[in-house]
């Protein structure tokens, strides 16, 4: 029995297509696979594999955390980040955090040159972090500053006290936990907190002076507390140039015998979702094959997978920017 010449036809036709399906699902597999191997591989994307300027942004609250860090030091240890452009835009954060981030930097400095960028905002933490570079540059509005050190706690017991609540504790000593907020804070506890405040202080304040090379005159001017424009800041000492990233790339050209041509590359941290890649590739084949929902929650997971804490003592400024 002869078949059909159609039926035939239809079935070179699908052949045809599921060839097709075929090549395209290898090498999307093969463009994960190199994806991966890549990534677990610790190598950059390709835009890092020529001579450039890194450029690192740091924003939001400073907490020290160990993937900011694993990338400050990724940046030390490229060849091909000729020297580090860091872009600040930060009230602050922890005291041990930018403890941690100012050494992570001055790291950095020992091998490459390093200018540090303020926008709107650099203070207390994200001041120690400015500090670590070789200059810093900032809008003439730009405010810098705020160093000093912070401890607070609410204490609430008048308000429990009013509504006949009371909280008891058994402790081993009267400093232990204390203050807590549920109970008046003793003269004893009060002065515990104020000794490791001024310990911090202490230690601000000599970093400030050795990195700013100001005599006790100066740093007593600047050391109050308050945040100044760049403008006020400049004929302090906390400010070098007034300016931007322009007048940053200009100074390691003139300064550091930076290549004036040389890229300026964003290096950023990864959320977990994104470290291999896979979230960004998936979304794309979503769409591409018609799977919109699909893709639309893929992308906005990676945008929700962020999150960050404060605990401890604080270098920190709090106020409004806006006119």
């Amino acid at each position: 029995m002869s078949v059909p010449n159609d039926y035939l036809i239809d079935r070179r036709r699908l052949r045809r297509k599921l060839g097709w399906w075929r090549l395209a699902a290898l090498l999307a597999f093969g463009v994960a696979g190199l994806v991966v191997a890549v990534r677990l591989g610790g190598a950059e994307s390709a835009d890092k594999l020529t001579p450039h300027v890194a450029r690192l942004e740091l924003k939001g609250l400073i907490t020290g955390d160990d993937d900011t860090l694993d990338l400050v030091k990724k940046i030390g240890d490229s060849n091909q980040a000729k020297a580090l452009l860091l872009e600040i835009e930060s009230p602050g954060g922890t005291t041990t955090g930018a403890e941690r981030l100012y050494e992570e930097l001055r790291r950095v400095a020992e091998k490459k040159p390093v200018v540090a960028v303020v926008g709107t905002v650099a203070a207390s933490g994200a001041y120690i972090a400015a500090l670590a570079a070789d200059t810093i540059v900032a809008r003439g509005n730009s405010l810098v500053g705020s160093i000093g050190v912070l401890f607070q706690y609410p204490n609430v017991y008048k308000l429990l006290d009013k509504w006949g609540v009371e909280v008891e504790t058994v402790k081993s000593s009267p400093l232990k936990a204390a203050p807590n907020g549920f109970e008046p804070t003793s003269p004893e506890a009060r002065a515990a907190i104020a000794s490791l405040v001024a310990d911090s202080y202490v230690w601000f304040k000599n970093l400030v002076r050795e990195r700013r090379n100001l005599d006790e005159e100066e740093l007593a001017k600047v050391t109050d507390g308050r945040v100044f424009t760049a403008r006020q800041g400049q004929p302090l000492k906390l400010v070098d140039l007034i300016g931007g990233r322009r007048e940053a790339i200009d100074w390691l050209v003139a300064n550091k015998g930076v290549a004036k041509d040389l890229p300026v590359r964003e290096w950023k941290k990864k959320t977990n979702l994104e470290r291999l890649g896979l979230v960004e590739g998936a979304a794309s084949l979503a769409r591409v094959v018609g799977l919109q929902s699909l893709a639309g929650f893929l992308e906005q997971s990676v945008r929700l997978e962020r999150s960050s804490g404060l605990d401890g003592l604080l270098a920190i400024w709090q106020g409004s920017t806006a006119n």
